[in-house]
């Protein structure tokens, strides 16, 4: 086993200037997320809580659904300008103010140690297999080590220190984080005014409200061995003690006192040492860490992030640090969210400000993205929170659709926050998109089809997408041509090109509202032929199988320009620009599976023309994966490739977080001088990569789809498909392909084996494979339940 392999190793400690716990090392249980920054002598543990939100704002909506036909009437004169205003204007008039909340940091674990020499053989590590994060440092003759995880067992966080010869000092507190934003005194009094702490030694006990009035905070529990506490100015000292474990127990919600006496029973009856709570923590982390494992290279790469970083800022990203990226992306995932918790976001659980940039869940792109790979990673499980997450704001959904739009049916506003599912964001480019109920429904069928869960499919997803789909049906308007029109449409979050201003000045706000956007006809054809397949499946033989097949008769084909690209607006009013990180109208073959390219050769290379002429110095760290997943879909891995070693020389800080944008404007992506953190990129790797080595849908499983030229070789371990799991290995050079398929239900597929080799003996190894006609490495697959298929090249 390589000893690297999931193993992240620093040689600076984090740096960034203000703002630090954007380069920390991160921990968590999916409920608790540990930041760990700072140096030798401070050293800062930055903690969130997943219920923890404040700053947001909910009004009632207004009736506001006269708009609709006044828009409509407004883009039939071609003033669509005044157009896309018309929704967002009414609500504006209204006195209409919904504000979204922001993640509210819990608080922050400090610890100060004196530092006798200059430091030497500084380092950081985190092991993705166990989630402990250490720092280790040698001052004079002594080696010191600071170690932590947040546990999946016992819901704390565990925080250890040790050295090697010399006693030692140390003191320690807990209390509200210290952002660089501003001080907090100033922006956030309450926060600072119902603030306390308490040491008590060995406890210390800290407390904050939060705006609703609810308290939160932590209680903490020292044990030394031997030497001495003493509490002094909010602070508990340690000294001469060989041996130091700080357990910290956390809440969000209830009242103090009630919450700091529960916690401190809680860690009065721990009689665990650090390496026995790790080892619980481990038992539980490490075969979901583990559930699916890639090997791309057999090398043991000792280097750091900074040196791999360095080879790929100057152009290409080594296998190691391909590899890294996408067990990090799963480690993040695992580590920030739970299938009973909140879903995941775009800064984990593990953010310091007070007021995010973009810390929603935004569904135009962004939480969709972070959830592409779950399934065929062997991570299902998690999916379910992205489910109870918007089926609390269902109520709020129903409503929207009606006073927006007189419609049935459910509206998703694209951000949403806890609690808040009613229109934000009050600008056109949100307003007037109508996507999210029918992309989100997308995840909720290919959960069912993944984990077979047929009550679930029928209990949950269907009642879900027939709401999506009601509101659709009142929507969409029949043409005199007999087809759909849809509008307003949008294209998140683009603008036509012909409407962008004439002297190239910036545009405030997109101008997004126009007809027949692709992406929007591409969700609506997707949500019906899930429904009509999924009700079929359940037995549910409705009446409205027969209007919904109609409709999809009725939604007008795509579109292609002069240049040869899909039409990203069905319409001749609107031109395409290709200047946009945005690629929604790709949505028919990525993240869709409306057809392949062997269905529709014309139509398939259609859409590879609009990808390969969007511009690259408009794309964001998202947009990049966004866009490798794509050329994986297509069949190129060396573009897909080129895409993540551009996302590593722009958009990665030195603990492999990922950034909206280049914060040293490079010439390669959106400039933007905030560079926010987006984890939706470090998740979207994930994806991308395995788009690379397999291809899944409910019938077809293709392998190595889009292999990298420079992917020679490499294993793949337990990759799901819907109905089983696979692994393979591969040497290209050496022509020499290995699998085993194991069917976890009955399985039928056809399985489309690597150009690069032979299988002459499959079919005759077993009566339940055979050969298709199309090409000698398509086979097609009938098993039952349990049994196993091994696969070899001849």
């Amino acid at each position: 086993m390589n000893p690297n392999r999931y193993k992240l190793t620093l040689n600076y400690p984090a740096s960034w200037w203000k703002n630090m716990w954007r380069e920390a090392l991160p921990s968590g249980n999916g409920k608790i997320g540990a930041a760990v920054y700072g140096g030798i002598k401070d050293e800062t543990i930055l903690l969130n809580h997943e219920e923890l939100w404040h700053l947001g704002q909910k009004d009632v909506v207004p009736d506001v659904k006269h708009t609709l036909a006044e828009t409509r009437e407004m883009m039939s004169r071609g003033e669509y300008l005044a157009a896309s205003w018309n929704l967002t204007n009414a609500l504006k008039e209204k006195g209409y103010k919904t504000r979204l909340a922001s993640r509210l940091p819990l608080g922050a674990l400090k610890l100060r140690m004196p530092c006798e020499n200059a430091f030497r053989n500084y380092k950081r590590m985190l092991d993705m297999e166990t989630g402990e994060v250490t720092v280790k440092w040698e001052d004079g003759g002594n080696v010191y080590e600071r170690s932590l995880f947040v546990s999946r067992a016992d819901d704390l966080i565990a925080y250890q220190i040790t050295s090697d010869h010399a006693p030692i000092q140390a003191s320690i507190q807990l209390a509200l984080h210290n952002s660089d934003g501003g001080k907090l005194s100033d922006q956030y009094p309450s926060l600072v005014e119902y603030s306390a702490v308490k040491a008590k030694a060995p406890y210390y006990y800290y407390a904050a409200k939060n705006e609703d009035g609810r308290d939160f905070g932590a209680v903490l529990r020292i044990i030394p061995t031997e030497g001495q506490m003493k509490d002094k100015d909010n602070w508990i000292q340690c000294t001469d003690t060989e041996k130091m474990l700080i357990l910290v127990k956390a809440f969000a919600g209830g009242e103090r006192k009630k919450e700091w006496q529960r916690l401190t029973n809680e860690l009065a009856n721990i009689e665990l040492n650090y390496e026995q709570l790790l080892h619980r923590h481990a038992e539980i982390h490490g075969p979901l860490f583990r559930s699916s494992e890639i090997e791309l290279t057999d090398m043991d790469d000792p280097r750091s992030n900074e040196e791999l970083l360095l080879e790929a800022y100057r152009g290409e990203a080594a296998l190691s640090l391909i590899e890294k990226m996408w067990s990090y992306g799963r480690y993040l995932f695992i580590s920030g969210t739970r299938s009973e918790g909140q879903p995941f976001g775009l800064y984990g659980l593990w953010y310091g400000d007070y007021r995010l940039m973009w810390g929603h869940h935004m569904a135009n792109e962004n939480i969709q993205m972070m959830y592409w790979h779950a399934n065929v990673g062997g991570l299902s499980e998690f999916v379910p929170a992205l489910f109870h997450y918007y089926d609390q704001m269902m109520d709020d959904f129903r409503n929207n659709a009606n006073k927006l739009y007189g419609c049935r049916g459910i509206f998703i506003p694209a951000g949403t926050t806890p609690g808040i599912g009613v229109p934000n964001q009050i600008v056109p480019v949100i307003m007037n998109w109508t996507g999210a109920a029918g992309w989100l429904a997308r995840h909720y069928y290919e959960y069912c089809l993944f984990t077979g869960d047929q009550a679930f499919l029928k209990e949950k997803v269907l009642p879900f997408m027939r709401e999506a789909a009601l509101f659709y049906e009142d929507f969409l308007v029949l043409g005199d041509d007999g087809y759909y029109k849809m509008y307003p449409s949008v294209s998140p979050e683009n603008t036509p090109e012909n409407h962008m201003p004439k002297a190239g000045q910036p545009l405030a706000h997109p101008m997004p509202t126009t007809v027949n956007a692709t992406m929007d006809f591409a969700i609506i054809k997707e949500l019906f032929t899930h429904l009509i397949e999924g009700s079929r499946v359940v037995g549910e033989n409705s009446p409205k199988i027969e209007q919904w097949e109609k409709m999809l008769e009725r939604i007008p084909t795509y579109q292609v320009n002069e240049d040869g690209a899909i039409r990203e607006w069905m319409h001749p009013d609107f031109d395409d620009r290709y200047d946009h990180r945005h690629l929604s109208h790709i949505y028919p073959i990525f993240p869709g599976q409306e057809f392949t390219r062997e269905e529709d050769p014309p139509l398939f290379a259609a859409f590879e023309t609009a990808v390969r002429k969007r511009l690259i110095g408009a794309q964001t760290g998202w947009s990049l994966v966004h866009m490798a997943s794509i050329y994986a879909r297509l069949g190129d891995g060396d573009q897909a490739l080129e895409c993540l070693n551009i996302l590593a020389r722009s958009c990665l800080l030195n603990n492999f977080f990922t950034l909206h944008n280049d914060w040293r404007d490079m010439g390669i992506c959106m400039n933007t001088p905030t560079a926010p953190v987006q984890m939706d990129a470090n998740l979207g790797w994930i994806h991308a990569v395995q788009e690379m080595l397999i291809y899944v849908s409910p019938t077809v499983v293709k392998l190595l789809p889009a292999l990298p030229s420079k992917w020679k070789q490499g294993k793949v371990k337990d990759m799901c498909f819907t109905t089983g799991k696979i692994s393979f290995s591969w040497d290209k050079e050496a022509r020499r392909f290995a699998g085993k398929l194991v069917a976890e239900r009955e399985t039928m597929i056809t399985l489309i084996l690597p150009e690069f080799c032979e299988y002459d003996s499959l079919a005759d190894k077993y009566n339940s494979v055979a050969r298709s006609a199309l090409a000698p490495n398509r086979f097609d697959i009938r098993i039952k339940s349990g049994e196993t298929l091994f696969l070899q090249s001849s």
